[in-house]
């Protein structure tokens, strides 16, 4: 097998190197890689993967799951995830031996029996144990990602035109029947380098903390809204588990990041830099509302903070922050022959804060690069789209709000989104209200059905 050129560029000059190996069975005609990253996961990881082997046969038989069971060395990690890892090791050790005997937990042996029974192909990672564990500051999830991706970039079966794709998934995440041919059905039709998959968060296991997971929800999805309202080529999830790319494209970008958290946000805002995001609704992928300390930001730790209660959760950024931003991307989509100074007053029409922003961007010195370096109409809006990306968006909506227009009340927000989108939600509520949980839930899922 001639691992292709690009790819292998990129593993003699940017993977992990040889310190970590997959411990598998059979490799052969292997197209598609399912990459989950675990730290002190023995309680879910076998769930998740016998999820997956609910899946259809012919899927089953071109895919590998590759579980990267991680931790940082001895002076970072906990003795308890500690032993919970080398638990996880010895119980995908039975699996790759196709060894029926006793597995610790009664629950996990059910597990286990049907990945078994499946004939899913499991693999792991071992970067746990002493001498293997990830380097003291690069210990995360990101990091945990790029050995699993990088890894399975020597796996694939390149013999054949069939795209290989590495999915992404976290160890307490579930997937549907259709997970895998919904995938492999979109990037056969769509000839995509990346997409991310609809995802609904899990039913959570108290009132609270449910209640935490739907603000939360409603949250990430007025986000993306807004920007795919604005017209802007970032307007997808940043959420790790959705994540799905090409061998190649994962190449071209020179791979995952090593970040501690926010790796899926930098990963995505890459790859959207070299083609266009997809969107995969035919299948749903159910991330934990469980709470985390493990990072300073996302599912968890925003489920904590909601029920902590220490600060109103019920705002979002102002709608009026994405009508300054639509407005600035149509007006850039047609000043190839302005100068810079003519666009910033232009800005400051928009919204002094906008203007206020491009200074502190040093609008004046990229702009002109971005138009000598552009050929034409399509490359300027390429070159500008790749410097205005997904973070710096991000941060102008950050900007907008904290000078001139601050956060609303959660409600009138998506009201006022509905109402710039021709919508309208699926109930009345009172302007500064926060309405009974059972509607907040029937907003949720009406967002999550326009949002696909």
């Amino acid at each position: 097998m001639t691992i292709p050129g690009n790819i292998e560029k990129y593993l003699t000059h940017y993977s992990v190197g040889t310190r970590w190996r997959i411990v598998s069975g059979s490799l052969r005609g292997i197209d598609t890689v399912v990459v989950i990253p675990a730290l002190a996961e023995s309680g879910h990881i076998f769930k998740t993967i016998a999820g997956l082997s609910e899946n259809p046969p012919d899927e089953l038989s071109r895919t590998l799951v590759v579980c990267v069971i991680n931790n940082g060395d001895a002076d970072v990690v906990s003795a308890d995830a500690f032993t919970d890892n080398q638990r996880t090791l010895k119980i995908l050790r039975r699996l790759i031996d196709d060894d029926g005997g006793d597995v610790p937990n009664s629950r996990q042996s059910v597990y286990f029996d049907r990945i078994r029974q499946s004939g899913l192909r499991v693999a792991y990672i071992d970067a746990s144990s002493p001498g293997m564990e990830m380097p003291g500051k690069s210990a995360g999830v990101g990091f945990a990602r790029k050995i699993g991706m990088d890894l399975a970039l020597k796996v694939f079966n390149y013999d054949n035109d069939y795209p290989k794709l590495l999915l992404c998934l976290d160890a307490d995440t579930l997937v549907e029947p259709n997970y895998l041919s919904a995938v492999r059905d979109f990037f056969e039709k769509e000839r995509a380098t990346t997409s991310v998959i609809a995802f609904a968060h899990q039913d959570a296991d108290s009132a609270d903390e449910q209640a935490a997971i739907c603000c939360y929800e409603i949250f990430l999805r007025y986000y993306v809204l807004s920007l795919r309202w604005a017209g802007s080529p970032y307007a997808f999830h940043s959420i790790g588990s959705t994540m799905v790319c090409t061998a190649g494209g994962y190449a071209t970008v020179r791979g995952m990041n090593k970040r501690r958290a926010g790796e899926d946000f930098y990963f995505l805002d890459k790859l959207a830099k070299i083609g266009r995001v997809g969107r995969i609704t035919a299948t749903t992928v159910h991330p934990s509302s469980r709470q985390s300390r493990r990072v300073p930001f996302g599912t968890g730790k925003r489920v904590i903070r909601f029920t902590e209660g220490n600060e109103s959760e019920y705002s979002l950024y102002n709608p009026r922050s994405f009508a300054v931003l639509k407005e600035w991307l149509e007006y850039m989509s047609s000043c190839r022959d302005m100068d810079p100074e003519t666009i910033l007053a232009h800005a400051a029409d928009m919204h002094p804060s906008l203007e206020m922003f491009l200074h502190m961007r040093r609008f004046c010195e990229v702009w002109p690069r971005i138009v000598t370096n552009s050929g034409d109409e399509a490359h300027l809006s390429s070159h500008f789209s790749r410097w205005f990306d997904g973070f710096e968006t991000f941060k102008l909506i950050r900007h907008l709000t904290n000078n001139g227009l601050p956060p609303v009340d959660m409600f009138d927000a998506l009201r006022q989104l509905m109402e710039m989108m021709g919508k309208k939600l699926p109930v009345e509520i009172q302007p500064g209200f926060v309405p009974p949980f059972q509607e907040q839930m029937g907003i949720l899922d009406y967002l999550r059905k326009i949002d696909r």
